[in-house]
């Protein structure tokens, strides 16, 4: 299994937006996937800043590239996304699951 990393950071009054973004919009988009097997938005306050890590898990790397194309390296921030951050990660990063309990 590969685990995808992205970050991206909002500004406190918009961070629900992103998060209900991510919720609905992404969600809606990664349960349709082939290979898709589950996700999780991590969120961590920071002063006036909030920083989320998502990580989404597919079966091998010719899901990902399902989801992000050959160029999947490269981050995917749908419009409303990059309404709500304020900045983020223009690269993902992608590692194989050695352990999942």
């Amino acid at each position: 299994m590969i685990a995808r990393t992205w970050r991206g950071w909002a500004p406190a009054a918009t961070a629900d937006d992103y998060q209900r973004h991510y919720e609905t919009e992404v969600a809606e988009h990664l349960r349709d996937l082939p290979g898709f097997r589950g996700a999780r938005l991590l969120r961590r306050t920071d002063g006036e800043e909030v920083e989320f890590t998502s990580i989404t898990f597919f079966t091998d790397l010719d899901a990902v590239r399902g989801f992000a194309g050959d160029s999947y390296e490269e981050a995917r921030v749908e419009e409303a996304g990059r309404r709500a951050l304020s900045r983020w990660d223009d690269r993902v990063q992608h590692a194989e699951v050695a352990v999942a309990l």
